[in-house]
């Protein structure tokens, strides 16, 4: 009998899997262990570890290293992936928000230097650009494709002091999606977005997880809970969803009331 989610022999790439408390990484391991092959990226050689992790566990992965807002490095590296797998099945587009040895610049709208902005919408619209451009002709030559990306709350749903062009990017890049979900379903490929909320991953902040105690589930959710939706829109189930957007935030953005639980609830 068939079970309900099957990746045997697709090829996957998830960009942004360095991190072994990531979303992208537990995206590619449940991937994997629904038997897809996997290409993961990063911009550290740490990539090699978390490919090699599913390795042990019996799964065909490799890791390769680029910067993803380096145009050239990414048609190479795609180049690469396609020699080493000869295809693109599916294409999670989580690379963005953080890099390893650079910090978010929280500065106020009104002191924010035009470099920064520059930098975050590189980083968080650009870089996602970047990479679908170059993979999507591959797939649509292949006549499938799922894309999941790897959106916010932050700047479709809500917004915060200081993330003016991260916000600006989040949002865009459901914008983006929405006209390339048009051309592609011709094509039987679904492009969507998914939404995270506050979540525990390595790179949470102080603040970020006091945040998830103010949700109405009372938590912060973990990178599973991402990539188990992640994973549902990247399989061949999802085959007449495109161009939508999917919050995962314990139900933060429904509230309206925000104070403390002992005035309401």
């Amino acid at each position: 009998m068939k079970r309900f989610m099957d990746f045997t022999d697709k090829v996957c790439l998830v960009t942004g899997a360095g991190s072994k408390a990531g979303i992208g990484f537990a995206a590619a391991s449940i991937l994997s262990s629904l038997g897809a092959k996997i290409a993961l990226i990063s911009t550290t050689d740490r990539i090699f570890d978390r490919a090699d992790e599913l390795k042990s566990n019996g799964s065909e992965a490799r890791g390769y290293i680029a910067d993803l807002m380096d145009r050239k490095q990414v048609e190479s590296v795609i180049c690469d992936v396609i020699a080493d797998f000869g295809r693109i099945d599916v294409l999670v587009n989580n690379a963005g928000m953080a890099q390893v040895g650079q910090e978010e610049d929280f500065t106020e709208f009104s002191c924010l230097s035009y470099e920064s902005w520059d930098d975050s919408i590189d980083r968080n619209l650009n870089l996602c650009f970047n990479v679908t451009r170059s993979v999507i002709p591959h797939m649509i030559h292949g006549n499938y494709g799922r894309i999941v990306n790897v959106s916010s709350v932050t700047g479709p749903v809500v917004s915060n002091p200081g993330e003016a062009a991260y916000s600006a990017a989040k949002a865009a890049v459901i914008g983006m999606s929405r006209s390339i979900a048009i051309e592609v379903a011709k094509n039987n490929i679904m492009i969507n977005n998914v939404l995270p909320g506050w979540i525990a991953t390595a790179s949470q902040t102080e603040c970020e997880a006091a945040g998830g105690l103010n949700t109405p589930a009372g938590r912060g959710g973990a990178p599973e809970e991402v990539a188990n939706m992640i994973v549902f829109l990247a399989s061949e189930e999802a085959s007449y969803i495109t161009g939508q957007a999917f919050i995962v935030d314990g139900g933060n953005t429904i509230q309206e009331y925000k104070g403390p639980s002992n005035l309401y609830y």
